[in-house]
């Protein structure tokens, strides 16, 4: 989530700042294999799933929906309907539990229901 958002805020690339973190993180070969191939989906995706966020939340504009909430909520979108690994309710879950830690008060409410949305809208 952090490069993602480090992405919303900066407008640098994911690519650079996937590296450059990933490298000072410390994580296994897995875990950076994974984080990388979730910010290429998402990156070649976003429209798509912008779209689905859009069609979960018409009254809320994605531009209006915060980066954190936005970026986790992509996040969970791509896990679910790329990485066939994660069941759905894991995915919502992790993605309800960031946004209780890195969120608003309202972000996992809101969160559970854009990803509860797009579900039951049979997603991806």
């Amino acid at each position: 989530m952090g490069i993602l958002y480090e992405g919303d805020v900066t407008g640098h690339s994911l690519e650079s700042i996937c590296k450059r973190r990933l490298t000072g993180e410390g994580c296994g070969t897995a875990v950076q294999d994974f984080v990388r191939s979730l910010i290429s989906d998402i990156t070649e995706r976003i429209d798509e799933i912008d779209t689905f966020i859009r069609k979960a939340a018409p009254v809320w504009p994605i531009e209006q929906v915060s980066i954190v909430d936005r970026n986790i909520i992509r996040i969970a979108v791509s896990e679910i309907t790329c990485f066939n690994k994660t069941p759905i309710k894991v995915a919502i879950n992790e993605a309800v539990e960031l946004g209780k830690i890195y969120g608003s008060d309202s972000s996992s409410r809101f969160i559970n229901g854009v990803l509860g949305s797009l579900v039951g809208n049979k997603i991806g």
